[in-house]
């Protein structure tokens, strides 16, 4: 997994075809990396040195989770509403060591493609799913979650492994 500053992780990502076979590995490869790092709860496509439209998420173990889309990758996802802002504490696995307080929407919609069929697919997420969600988002346009810190006040070591 690569971490910051690695220059991959500042661009914003492409749009890839998810029938590709290549596109179709990086998701599994994706789901792999998810499942080895139990504390985190989802990654990007260039967080694996893939400046690709990819995220992976599964927020179902979260303490804080309320919704749960299930174990999901999604190709070329786009936030189509967002509501109800609020700040939470975030960490990276691409940054360790950090959390930050970032303001985000608790209730959001997201739509794309599954990987390996094309099918569209719809999330309807709230509360830590959708800062997960929002998150990954993030770094599919070159965002790091220090990018959306207000200040330094806002930055907090990581002290546990349950962050966002």
């Amino acid at each position: 997994m690569l971490g910051a500053p690695h220059p991959i992780l500042s661009l914003a990502a492409e749009p890839v075809d998810p029938l590709d076979p290549d596109v179709v590995a990086a998701a599994a490869d994706l789901l792999a990396t998810l499942r080895h790092e139990p504390s985190t709860t989802g990654l990007a496509a260039p967080q694996i040195g893939l400046s690709w439209r990819l995220i992976a998420f599964d927020a179902g173990l979260h303490p804080r989770s309320r919704s749960w889309a299930g174990e999901l990758v999604v190709v070329n996802p786009r936030l189509t509403s967002a509501s109800h802002w609020d700040d939470g504490r975030e960490g990276c696995a691409s940054i360790p060591g950090l959390t930050a307080d970032v303001r985000r929407a608790s209730r959001i919609t997201v739509r794309g493609h599954l990987p390996g069929t094309g099918e569209p697919v719809t999330i309807e997420a709230d509360a830590f799913e959708a800062r997960c969600i929002q998150h990954q988002l993030d770094h599919l346009d070159g965002l790091l979650f220090l990018d959306r810190v207000p200040g330094v006040l806002s930055l907090h070591r990581r002290l546990h492994s349950c962050d966002a």
